[in-house]
């Protein structure tokens, strides 16, 4: 199925449609997205870390690719990869990191300029000529990894956004399918962003962002929720824990998985 998920995705992106990609972080929680009207879904780097017990940006390779394996095959629907740096640095570099994630089943996958070791954005010729990178390895797939080109400086403090449309136009020159700059807010930088770049923009879902209908009239292909559902679905149960614990109640059960979205979901 890897090449119709890969054929499917890259329609999606064709269209002048907006499609909301959320983000599951592990099997289980892809199930159930699955089950809720979604067309593709998306890993969160965040996410799987947490359902590791560790930080983001503190998985291994090999532990994203096994975790794109167990996704790819627990829905029908495409997969996109929060790949982070593509792993520039491990055997093979970011072409072998493409590959990978490719056999493991993935529709597509992001590539972004931050480093998480230096503390600081990558210089651009150097983002985007790992963008080149993936962008080779991707197109060696029939039908190709649709690749998104991620600028990070809103997410990190930089607010500078002639340079973030800047890097996302290198990036698109570099090969990116897409391009996404996390952590815009406003309706004038995300319309700014799709009206420079002319090709597909994911932007990310936030409380203080626009809605998704809004997000669709300023000509956004794609939006996704990073680790804003896995970090709810934690903050839930740290909160029941605590009344648990402290005022020993359960009204926490309230929220529960109802048994109809269980079974559509998980039933066999």
């Amino acid at each position: 199925m890897s090449a119709e998920h890969r054929r499917r995705f890259a329609q999606l992106h064709a269209r002048d449609e907006l499609f909301v990609m959320p983000n599951p972080w592990d099997a289980g929680s892809a199930r159930l997205l699955a089950t809720l009207g979604f067309e593709a879904l998306a890993t969160t780097s965040a996410g799987f870390a947490w359902s590791l017990g560790k930080l983001d940006g503190e998985v291994t390779r090999g532990e994203l690719v096994a975790h794109v394996q167990s996704l790819a095959t627990a829905t029908e629907l495409p997969l996109n990869v929060d790949s982070e740096r593509c792993f520039p640095d491990d055997a093979g570099g970011v072409g072998q990191t493409v590959r990978l994630l490719g056999e493991a089943g993935a529709a597509g996958c992001s590539i972004e300029d931050w480093n998480p070791v230096t503390g600081r954005i990558e210089d651009v010729s150097l983002a985007a000529e790992r963008v080149a990178d993936a962008a080779e390895a991707a197109r060696a797939f029939d039908p190709p990894l649709l690749l998104t080109g991620r600028a990070e400086n809103h997410l990190h403090g930089v607010d500078d956004l002639d340079d973030t449309v800047a890097r996302l136009i290198a990036y698109r020159d570099a090969g990116a399918d897409c391009v996404y700059a996390p952590a815009l807010t406003t309706a004038e930088q995300i319309a700014a962003v799709v009206q420079a770049v002319g090709v597909p923009v994911n932007v990310l879902a936030l409380p203080v962002g626009p809605s998704v209908p809004e997000l669709a009239k300023l000509g956004v292909r794609r939006v996704s929720t990073g680790g804003l559902f896995a970090a709810t679905a934690y903050g839930a149960l740290a909160a029941a824990a605590r009344e648990l614990s402290g005022e020993g109640t359960s009204t926490y059960a309230a929220g529960r998985l109802s048994e109809e979205d269980k079974q559509a979901a998980f039933g066999t």
